[in-house]
C-alpha cells in the first residue's frame, strides 16, 4: 500500500504569509473561500484581470481550473500557514469516462490544474490530483495529472504538488515553442514518470518524493520529452530525493518519446542533490525501446547513499557543469 503524504507534510513550513485575509473591493484582488469575493477558484480565474492575484483561504477546493492563455500575470496565494492548508484538487484519471460519454479525459484532459496563461505564479499551496487507483481497477489508464503547465515564465514557490503517476506535466504550447517554469522550496510526490513533459524547468531546493507502490520497479521520478532543438530540460539543484520504496528500486528517470517522436531526446541533469538509497547503481531506465543512453542524462556532484558513481551514472565535468545553472534555462533564449 502506498503512503501518501496529502494531509501533513508541508514543503517549506513557516509562518503566514503576509497578505490581507479579506474580501478585497479591487477586481484585480480577489478572495476565493465561502464568504469571500467568490467561491471557487475557477470563478476567481475567470473574474480576475489580467495581472491580477487570486487569494485563497484556507480549506480544500475541488474542480478543474483552467487559466487561459489570455490570462497572463496571474499570481495565485493562499493563505494558510502553510502548503497543505490550501488544497485545489480534482480526482479525474486518463482513462475516467467524460459524463458526455464522448469518451475518456486522456493524460492532458486529466489535469486538476492547467496553466496556459503567461508568468502565471503560484504559492504556498498544494495542487493535487485525488485519483484512487485501487478504488477503480476498471480504469487501466490511470495517469492522472495534477498540474500542466504550458505557459512561458510560471513560477512556484512553496508549492505541493500530490498524485501518483503523471503528477506534474512539464509542457509547452508546442514542439517549438520555449515554456520555462521555475519551482522553489516544492515538494513533488507521485510513482510513475511523476514529472515529465517537454517543457524547461528549474527545481531548486526541493523535495522529489517517490511513493512505494509494491512492484518492481517501484517507480521513474522523470520522464522528459524535450526537443533536441532545445538546449534545457529538466534542472533539479540543491534538491532531495527521497522515498519509502525499498533500496535500488526507483530509477530517477527515463526518456519519453511521445507519438515515438524520434526528436524528444529527454534531458534532466540532478546536480548538488541528496540522492537516497532508493536509487541504484544503475539510475536510468530505457523506456520501452527508447534506451536511456541515447537521451541527455547526467549527475554532478550530488550525495547520499543513492548517489553511486557507477558506470550506469553519466557525470557532468566542472568545465560542463558551468552550463548547467538556473541562469542558464531560466535566462531568455536566443
Amino acid at each position: 500500500m502506498r503512503r501518501r503524504h496529502f494531509l501533513g507534510l508541508a514543503a517549506g513550513a513557516g509562518a503566514a504569509l503576509a497578505y490581507p485575509d479579506r474580501a478585497s473591493a479591487s477586481p484585480a484582488c480577489l478572495v476565493v473561500a465561502a464568504g469571500g469575493d467568490l467561491p471557487t477558484v475557477q470563478a476567481a480565474v475567470d473574474a480576475v484581470p489580467p495581472g491580477g492575484t487570486i487569494l485563497v483561504r484556507p480549506g480544500v477546493y475541488r474542480g478543474q481550473v483552467i487559466v487561459p492563455a489570455a490570462k497572463s500575470g496571474v499570481r495565485l496565494i493562499g493563505l494558510g500557514l502553510r502548503p497543505s492548508d490550501v488544497v485545489i484538487a480534482d480526482d479525474r484519471a486518463n482513462g475516467t469516462p467524460k459524463p458526455d460519454g464522448s469518451g475518456t479525459w486522456g493524460t492532458t484532459g486529466s489535469a486538476s490544474v492547467t496553466i496556459d496563461g503567461p508568468g502565471f505564479s503560484a504559492s504556498n499551496l498544494t495542487f493535487a490530483n485525488l485519483f484512487d487507483e485501487t478504488a477503480h481497477p476498471e480504469i487501466t489508464s490511470q495517469q492522472a495529472v495534477a498540474v500542466l503547465t504550458r505557459a512561458d515564465r510560471t513560477t512556484f514557490r512553496r508549492v505541493r504538488f500530490i498524485a501518483n503517476q503523471d503528477t506534474l506535466y512539464v509542457n509547452s504550447s508546442s514542439v517549438s515553442a520555449i515554456a520555462r517554469a521555475s519551482f522553489r522550496d516544492c515538494y513533488v510526490e507521485g510513482d510513475v514518470d511523476f514529472i515529465f513533459g517537454r517543457g524547461t524547468a528549474v527545481f531548486d531546493r526541493c523535495r522529489i518524493h517517490s511513493l512505494n507502490r509494491a512492484s518492481t520497479p517501484a517507480g521513474y521520478a522523470t520522464a522528459p520529452s524535450t526537443d533536441l532543438t532545445n538546449p534545457h530540460g529538466f534542472l533539479f539543484t540543491r534538491c532531495a530525493f527521497t522515498s519509502d520504496a525499498p533500496a535500488g528500486s526507483v530509477f530517477l528517470g527515463r526518456p519519453w518519446h511521445p507519438s515515438n517522436d524520434p526528436d524528444a531526446i529527454g534531458q534532466t541533469v540532478i546536480r548538488d542533490s541528496a540522492i537516497g538509497a532508493h536509487i541504484g547503481p544503475a539510475a536510468w531506465s530505457d523506456f520501452g525501446t527508447w534506451p536511456w543512453r541515447e537521451a541527455r542524462f547526467a549527475e554532478y556532484r550530488n550525495y547520499g547513499p543513492g548517489a553511486l558513481i557507477t558506470p550506469d551514472r553519466p557525470q557532468l565535468t566542472p568545465a560542463e557543469a558551468r552550463a548547467y545553472t538556473p541562469a542558464a534555462y531560466l535566462d531568455d533564449h536566443s
